[in-house]
């Protein structure tokens, strides 16, 4: 049967462009705060009830709407942000299609109300029928617009059976708040669910206000293990808050990354993070962060997908590299002690007056025992006597016979790798400042080492420790020295696509500069007849098929130096001090100063803690003492 061709109506093809702008209640809360946004509104007030399934509302102290434009606002592809094909290629703002308050009113039953001034009188519009006519009525509101949506899919049942129990779709709405409440600090926002209070961020621009939302928003202990970044660069700016590797996620639940504003997923910035936390991320484990990169918009394309989560960089190799070096400069720059607290300036009186002495027991003190202070938090000026005088006990060693002994000495329990490592190196110091790592005390188990330093305790991993010193001084000397390469006898042939033939003379030198040799011998065929020393035996003939795709991909690959760099890991680990070695003091001394000194030692080449700080605080606690 023959079928003619007919217009379809302005409701169906609005339910159409709906499939993709509307997929759920957050999609429709999304878009709503958006629009207030770009209306400069300066708070929002979220309400929803039954997950948003039933009533979401929207309102907010823009400039509001003109009467004359309210019917329009509901038309499909009406904007008042782009005019011109320039203005879509330079976007600014977070909408801009003119295709969110069609389809959502093609699905729900929307009525939006408007005020372009304080006198509280406004106007509101709502779209009905077939044709979707716009009916206009006057209507008491202050200046600004509410956006009131009702009974979303009610006429597309189809749909509604998609969405999911109540609670998960609130989730997915306040994930929704959150995202953008990260993007604007200086907007207050409410969210409120059946009724009840679930948000109430307050604006705020300054470094203070800002951590505070993020610590809302993700959690107090992100906050106090992140490391605040900003960085600027060819016309680049990356700035926010990174956690240290240490506060991994088991899922990718507390990664926010906004361009421009604008809350986004890329495959170039997920690569370029992923290629930053290679060396210090436990396997399986994710890290967490809240950036933000600003640039021109002009170099950004966003009108990539409807749903405006994806963008398209115009220079996409400039941006992943600048991303990878900021994130992994501020990683490598973590050492210990940056991040310590200053000592508490509050010092409590060790005296105790005899009056406080009674029969029995009073604060902990049994009969007959002598009475201990509350608190034994010394004064600053204590500690740094105290951190000096310990530093006397131990005086530097001389030359490297204790260093020797220490990479050496493994002949007794044989626990030792046949490859010596590089000498550790420091010396203990007893100058003004006891160091971050301070003074070791003794060692535990044959596996930790104990040392007291201005905070209180430090339990430090030996083996992970050394392991994460020896793997940075492998990498330098191997940098320093270039990579050796060893000639094959049989030259290993492999059959490539033509692609991947072409793709290998055009970028032949990446192979050059890592110690590969490769020869083309046809059209479809690679002899492959030097590989890196360090590689030999690996399966070279995967590794090269990998970077090919990867340079066909994404312009670059990293695959051989990955490589090399996880030799150099098991090098490194089976180099360093095991469990069960018994250390001097100026050995143990001397791995402190060098993980003082070592980038990225706060965890080892598996992406494990290498030390931890136990406060002097927190052993008041475990005692009950000042209580």
């Amino acid at each position: 049967m023959h079928e003619r061709i007919q217009q379809l109506s302005p409701r169906l093809a609005n339910q159409i462009a709906a499939g993709e702008v509307v997929e759920r209640p957050a999609s429709v809360i999304k878009e709503l705060l958006e629009n207030s946004l770009d209306a400069g509104a300066t708070r929002l007030e979220v309400d929803v009830d039954s997950g948003g399934i039933k009533r979401m509302k929207v309102r907010d102290n823009g400039k509001g709407i003109e009467r004359e434009d309210l019917p329009m606002a509901l038309a499909r592809h009406a904007t008042s942000k782009i005019h011109v094909l320039e203005d879509l290629e330079a976007v600014a703002t977070l909408g801009f299609r003119g295709e969110a308050l069609a389809s959502i009113s093609s699905v729900a039953r929307l009525a939006l109300t408007s005020s372009r001034d304080e006198s509280g009188k406004g106007w509101q519009v709502s779209a009905e029928g077939r044709d979707m006519q716009a009916q206009l009525s006057p209507a008491a509101h202050p200046r600004g617009t509410t956006v009131d949506v009702r009974d979303l899919f009610f006429n597309t049942p189809a749909r509604r059976k998609f969405l999911r129990t109540e609670k998960t779709e609130f989730n997915r709405i306040d994930d929704t708040i959150k995202r953008l409440a990260l993007s604007r600090f200086d907007v207050s926002i409410s969210l409120r669910h059946n009724g009840k209070g679930v948000h109430n961020l307050r604006a705020g621009s300054g470094r203070v206000e800002m951590e505070r939302r993020v610590a809302q928003v993700c959690g107090p202990a992100f906050m106090q293990n992140a490391l605040h970044i900003d960085v600027e660069r060819n016309g680049l700016r990356l700035w926010g808050w990174v956690a240290e590797p240490a506060f991994s996620r088991s899922q990718a639940d507390l990664q926010f990354f906004y361009v421009n504003g604008r809350a986004i997923r890329d495959k170039v910035v997920s690569h370029a993070v992923r290629r930053a936390f290679a060396d210090v991320l436990y396997h399986g484990r994710h890290p967490a962060f809240v950036l933000y990169l600003e640039l021109d918009p002009a170099s950004v394309d966003v009108n990539v997908h409807p749903t405006k989560h994806e963008v398209r960089f115009r220079d996409g190799r400039l941006v992943h590299d600048f991303l990878f070096g900021s994130l992994h400069r501020a990683l490598a720059d973590v050492r210990p002690g940056q991040r310590e607290e200053a000592v508490e300036e509050a010092a409590e009186d060790t005296e105790v007056a005899s009056a406080d002495r009674v029969t029995g027991i009073q604060a902990g003190e049994f009969a007959g025992q002598q009475k201990m202070p509350l608190s034994n938090k010394p004064s600053p000026g204590n500690l740094q006597q105290q951190m000096k005088a310990y530093g006397t006990l131990h005086q530097p060693y001389q030359g490297s016979g204790a260093v020797a002994e220490l990479v050496t000495r493994g002949a007794e329990s044989g626990s030792m790798a046949a490859v010596a490592p590089a000498p550790l190196g420091g010396e203990v110091s007893s100058g003004e400042e006891a160091p971050p790592l301070g003074f070791a005390i003794a060692q535990l188990h044959g596996i930790y080492i104990l040392a007291q330093n201005e905070q209180g305790m430090v339990v430090v991993d030996m083996h992970a420790a050394h392991e994460r010193i020896v793997y940075e001084q492998m990498k330098v000397a191997h940098a320093a020295g270039g990579i050796q390469a060893q000639p094959l006898l049989v030259p290993v042939s492999l059959a490539v696509s033509q692609r991947e033939a072409d793709c290998f003379e055009e970028r032949s030198e990446v192979f050059t500069s890592l110690g590969f040799v490769l020869q083309r011998a046809g059209p479809e065929t690679l002899l492959v007849r030097q590989v890196p020393t360090m590689l030999h035996g690996a399966e070279v003939e995967q590794l090269v098929r990998d970077v090919l795709s990867d340079l066909l991909g994404q312009g670059d690959s990293e695959r051989i130096g990955e490589r090399i760099n996880e030799v150099l890991g098991t090098m490194a680990c089976h180099g360093s001090v095991r469990a069960n070695r018994r250390l001097t003091v100026p050995e143990m001394n001397a791995l402190l100063r060098d993980m003082e000194r070592t980038e990225r030692s706060g965890q080892c080449n598996h992406g494990r803690p290498t030390w931890t700080q136990v406060k002097l605080a927190d052993m008041d606690k475990w005692f009950m003492r000042g209580q």
